[in-house]
């Protein structure tokens, strides 16, 4: 087990990240460049771990001993130093992430591997900006990264056998159901799914087929509530492949088969309505403390979901 790991980015993802090392037992490094990213972060980290108390996943006690695995620092190379695993969490930009593999390059030692959490540029994109390409891999996490199992995991043909068995090692570890993908391509295996069926939800309602809460309660109570554990291939295998062959034959000259989305929802985008964030989307929400309160049932459900799906193996 890799004792020491770093986490350079203490945001939305990278607080998310830093904990479940944490909760795993690792020493942990949270970098960013200003120490008020990292209080916030510890804050955030603080507060989810507040959560899973409440909801008997982790004791106070437990809550304490995380905490102490976990430092702080805005000197990459202290956060660096002895790590032989480094997430990189940092903001979606090549200039931003080249720079910050041409200082790591320089302080780390040769068998430190670099795991980009990156969810928009491909391993060729990345290696670009390395001298070592063996050694960097992709890590794609889920938000909430500290409760969604999921991270796909994309390698280089460079890649060694060694750099991957170590990182789906570092993942199992730390509770994630690491996918590896055999070839990497645009939106990965998760998200090229989910756009299909945002795509075809989108058109929906464009549509008027049905209105914004009818078509998420088809998903939740229909096809997300098998897709919990079994999922659309193994969904297809129990209906009958007979079965879905004529379901797939027969729809898929009528889905959506649009390359841009709605204008209704480029209509919103451009006014500054793009969901939670702004307050309003496709729903409206009555202030911050409904949408706060919203994520707090989400991540509650997300956490009685995770203790359902690990006490039923």
């Amino acid at each position: 087990m890799v004792e020491k790991v770093t986490v350079l980015g203490a945001g939305t993802m990278g607080h998310g990240i830093v904990q479940l090392y944490a909760q795993a037992g690792y020493d942990v490094f949270m970098y960013d460049i200003k120490d008020e990213f990292l209080e916030k972060a510890l804050t955030r980290i603080s507060h989810n771990l507040d959560m899973l108390i409440q909801e008997n996943a982790i004791t106070a006690s437990e809550k304490e001993s995380i905490l102490e695995r976990i430092s702080i620092s805005t000197d990459l190379k202290e956060a660096v130093s002895g790590a032989r695993f480094i997430t990189e969490a940092v903001s979606e930009n090549l200039t931003i992430k080249f720079d910050l593999f041409k200082q790591l390059e320089e302080i780390i030692e040769e068998d430190t591997i670099i795991a980009s959490n990156t969810s928009t540029f491909s391993i060729q994109q990345l290696s670009e900006g390395v001298q070592k390409t063996d050694r960097l891999i992709i890590t794609h996490f889920f938000n909430p990264a500290h409760l969604v199992p999921l991270v796909e995991v994309v390698k280089s043909p460079g890649t060694s056998q060694d750099i991957i068995d170590r990182t789906v090692e570092v993942l199992k570890n730390i509770g994630k159901k690491p996918v590896v993908l055999k070839k990497d391509i645009p939106g990965l295996i998760a998200n090229r799914l989910q756009a299909a069926l945002v795509r075809e939800a989108f058109y929906l309602l464009d549509n008027g087929i049905a209105d914004a809460e009818d078509i998420d309660l088809a998903v939740t109570a229909g096809p997300g509530f098998r897709w919990a554990f079994i999922g659309p291939l193994e969904t297809a295998d129990f209906g009958g492949l007979d079965i879905w062959k004529s379901v797939v034959e027969n729809l898929a000259p009528v889905l959506s088969k649009e390359e841009k989305i709605p204008p209704f929802v480029e209509q919103k985008v451009q006014s500054g309505n793009l969901g939670t964030k702004t307050g309003n989307g496709l729903f409206t929400y009555a202030g911050n403390e409904e949408i706060q309160r919203k994520i707090t049932e989400r991540d509650e459900n997300f956490i009685r979901l995770s203790n359902i799906k690990n006490n039923s193996k």
